[in-house]
């Protein structure tokens, strides 16, 4: 079987940890060159800010220097910014938040699509979440930069029309990252890991490698009619407003 991307030059941001660690493994098996990148230091990971305009720049110059083009640009970095109320952030919180998660995207999106253009056409994809979709999954701010993200990626998919560049989203439910340690760790000490994503319909919280194989998907040919679409990956919290229910058997439908 081929891989699904051979020959392909991708850059995945957030890559240090959780998944942007997974794609980056993902896209390099599936055949694809990676340029992986983090401001967090880790073996073959490149030292790179993803909200900071002149460190994005140098990326997308180093996969045109070093490997003759791009094709894949994966916009995964991301800040939680806790779990503090509208009434206890401050507009300094926000505009690092908005910074990283938000201001990262647009960055990735206003440099990679030249040179992806240059190429015949690929794909962006940036990381969202199901926060972006409706309450009570993240802060505020967070919550907010999602949903911005969701919405860029669908004007970015109408600005570029005719060069052949897809740019969709993926938004997580809960998944096991560095993100994450603290809700997962905190459960896991209280004896209640089973807990952990009782409120969606797969009562479970989810792997990194899950959203890989989603980015993949959106990376590669396979997706080649899809655009501007926000991908949902939660084990179906996101499909109902969540609530207890006991399980299947114990109670009429």
């Amino acid at each position: 079987m081929t891989a699904r991307l051979a020959g392909k030059v991708a850059i995945v941001t957030g890559a240090a940890s959780g998944i942007g660690k997974a794609s980056a493994a993902l896209f390099r098996a599936e055949g694809a060159t990676v340029i992986a990148a983090d401001i967090a230091e880790a073996e073959e990971v490149v030292a790179a800010d993803a909200g900071n305009e002149e460190d994005v720049k140098r990326l997308v110059e180093q996969a045109a220097r070093d490997h003759g083009g791009l094709d894949i640009f994966f916009a995964n970095a991301g800040i939680s910014g806790g779990l503090a109320s509208i009434f206890e952030q401050t507009p300094e919180d926000w505009q690092e938040i908005l910074r990283v998660n938000l201001i990262g995207p647009f960055l990735a999106i206003k440099h990679a699509a030249p040179l992806l253009k240059e190429r015949g056409g690929g794909s962006i994809i940036c990381t969202a979440s199901v926060a972006g979709i409706r309450a009570g999954a993240g802060g505020p701010a967070y919550s907010a930069s999602k949903a911005g993200v969701i919405r860029l990626v669908q004007v970015a998919a109408t600005q570029l029309v005719g060069a052949n560049i897809r740019v969709n989203a993926i938004c997580p439910g809960l998944i096991e990252t560095g993100m994450t340690k603290g809700i997962y760790d905190t459960a896991r000490a209280a004896g209640k890991a089973d807990m952990i994503g009782h409120l969606n319909p797969l009562k479970r919280g989810g792997e990194a490698e899950e959203i890989a194989r989603a980015a993949l998907f959106l990376a590669s040919d396979e997706s080649s009619y899809v655009n501007g679409h926000a991908l949902v990956v939660d084990g179906g919290l996101s499909a109902s407003h969540p609530f207890y229910r006991q399980e299947y058997g114990r109670t009429a439908f």
